[in-house]
């Protein structure tokens, strides 16, 4: 393999939304995956949490990877009423937590962190998301979907639920799981090239 065909990094995530932004960044990746508890710990804060997660996914390859490519990993959380909404559990909870989003705002933060051998660095970007009220068929509807499953929050703004979102403050794609200008910053900072 040529190194213009090598990996510059190593994508450190489960998600295929990831895997598409980072590549409209132009940036030649491979991916594994970090088995890490995402579980919150008690009392702290979403923006800890949410750094805590992104920097734990990247040590968690580090330890058991080449350790010549940097990692970048990262985490995603919604934020209603200083409370971390994760992944739902089943469409119940699913249901329970688009009805705590509806008619009102809520944050998104992603943080992203990069591993390499000269040092770690992360950050977190936070956006604001306004919902338009839902009606509880509406909510069921879309959960008859299956797309909130396996989404912090129960929904994905690229999909379905952008119907449901009548304002938006931060980055899009922060919101998607990947804040693509944070990122490229952060790469430029250690040495990675991207394709702009």
């Amino acid at each position: 393999m040529s190194s213009l065909d090598s990996p510059q990094l190593t994508l450190g995530s489960q998600s295929p939304r990831r895997r598409e932004l980072l590549a409209r960044l132009g940036v030649r990746f491979n991916v594994i995956s970090a088995d890490i508890d995402e579980s919150p710990l008690p009392d702290e804060s979403a923006e800890h949490c949410v750094r805590r997660l992104a920097e734990a996914k990247a040590v968690a390859i580090w330890q058991h990877c080449d350790e010549s490519l940097p990692i970048l990993a990262a985490d995603t959380v919604v934020v209603v009423d200083d409370r971390i909404l994760g992944k739902p559990r089943d469409e119940a909870e699913a249901c329970a937590m688009l009805a705590q989003l509806s008619g009102r705002d809520h944050q998104v933060m992603t943080a992203v962190c990069v591993l390499a051998r000269k040092g770690r660095e992360s950050l977190v970007q936070t956006s604001r998301v306004s919902f338009a009220t839902l009606t509880a068929q509406e909510i069921r509807a879309y959960v008859a979907t299956g797309e909130p499953m396996d989404k912090a929050g129960s929904y994905a703004i690229q999909g379905l639920a952008a119907a449901f979102v009548c304002e938006l403050q931060g980055s899009y794609s922060g919101v998607v799981g990947l804040p693509l200008f944070e990122t490229r910053q952060l790469l430029h900072r250690f040495g990675i090239k991207t394709a702009l």
